[in-house]
């Protein structure tokens, strides 16, 4: 059974230029051992460190996912039964099946959106840039139609009319008061391939044979002081802003369908289940002491608490989309030719 829901304040949050600016939601995690227990962070591609600052009082705070990777969560919702007519479908296939490398992705899988260079890489690029450039004379309508998502959770046109998208929806994980923690291993190889005259001993080796048999899993590895998660002492909490001011800048064709359409599908996508599984050895789950709770905030800094039930958001989201008029899912193929003229714009620079 669902909540009612107040649609003359989502229709005065989607068209009053002087009406709230956000929604926000607070959400309390704790790790699914429980409170105190151990969980792992992101590392990134250029370290293999945490991301944690630390605030003047000492504080230590981790990012345990960013707006980006919570974006790229939330999105591929609309994949799904009961919420892929709320956008358009669009899919791109590659490779060859002769060689075993084809596939096919949904656009609502890409992780820059309609700014992304699989995007350059087929009959859509035209398209793509028509939407970015119409969204620079503020008609939003053209990226509405094609990917509101792009709209919903922002994209960045950087490599060709350097169009920028801000994101409706923006939500960050981080926990506060933290402590690292570090952790060592050591691997066995299953024989002593030495004795069994595989090869030479380890100790007649060089190091560069070391390292290469020990990467193929012929030796003994040690590993130690490799980071081990952390230990939050203070909250571990998701915060989840939905713009409102980012939303009614967005003008084009009907105003007040296209605003109440991309507010369905953000407030679809911010309540539905979290997902707890955030990578390995981070799954963690709402703390049940501590409800979450959604505030709507004034221009004036007042916040007031309200309900936002997801199936009786999803009911107005079906609504909103219905008046709107969703396109017709589409299909595009790869294309090799525009990939490589791509790449040789980057040679250039």
């Amino acid at each position: 059974m669902t909540a009612s829901l107040d649609t003359e304040l989502l229709n005065r949050c989607a068209e009053d230029r002087l009406g709230p600016v956000a929604l926000h939601l607070r959400q309390e995690l704790v790790p699914a051992e429980g409170q105190g227990a151990p969980f792992f962070p992101p590392t990134f591609a250029t370290d293999t460190k945490y991301n944690i600052d630390e605030l003047a009082d000492g504080t230590r705070v981790a990012l345990v996912d960013s707006v980006g990777s919570q974006a790229n969560r939330m999105e591929p919702i609309f994949l799904d039964d009961g919420y892929r007519e709320l956008v358009p479908q669009i899919n791109i296939s590659y490779g060859d099946p002769k060689k075993g490398t084809d596939g096919r992705i949904s656009l609502l899988q890409v992780g820059h959106r309609l700014g992304d260079a699989l995007v350059r890489c087929t009959e859509l690029a035209e398209e793509a840039k028509a939407a970015f450039v119409a969204l620079k004379r503020r008609d939003a309508e053209p990226i509405a139609r094609l990917a509101p998502t792009s709209l919903v959770f922002g994209a960045w046109d950087s490599r060709d009319t350097g169009t920028k998208v801000p994101r409706i929806v923006q939500a960050t994980i981080r926990a506060w008061d933290v402590s690292r923690l570090s952790r060592s291993a050591q691997f066995n190889p299953a024989l002593d391939y030495a004795e069994l005259e595989v090869m030479k001993d380890e100790g007649e080796m060089k190091q560069a044979e070391r390292d290469g048999y020990a990467e193929r899993g012929f030796l003994h590895v040690p590993s130690t002081g490799d980071p081990g998660g952390i230990v939050a002492h203070g909250p571990i909490r998701r915060d989840i802003t939905v713009n409102l001011v980012a939303l009614r800048r967005l003008a084009g064709g009907d105003n007040g369908k296209l605003r109440r359409y991309l507010l369905g599908l953000s407030l679809v996508a911010v309540t539905a289940p979290f997902d707890p599984f955030l990578r390995q050895g981070c799954l963690l789950v709402l703390d049940p002491d501590t409800p979450a709770t959604w505030c709507l905030v004034d221009r004036s800094g007042i916040r007031s608490e309200l309900t936002l039930d997801h199936g009786a958001v999803l009911g107005w989201a079906r609504a909103a989309a219905a008046a709107f008029g969703v396109s017709d899912p589409r299909e595009f193929q790869f294309d090799e030719r525009l990939a490589k003229q791509d790449l040789a714009k980057g040679k250039k620079k």
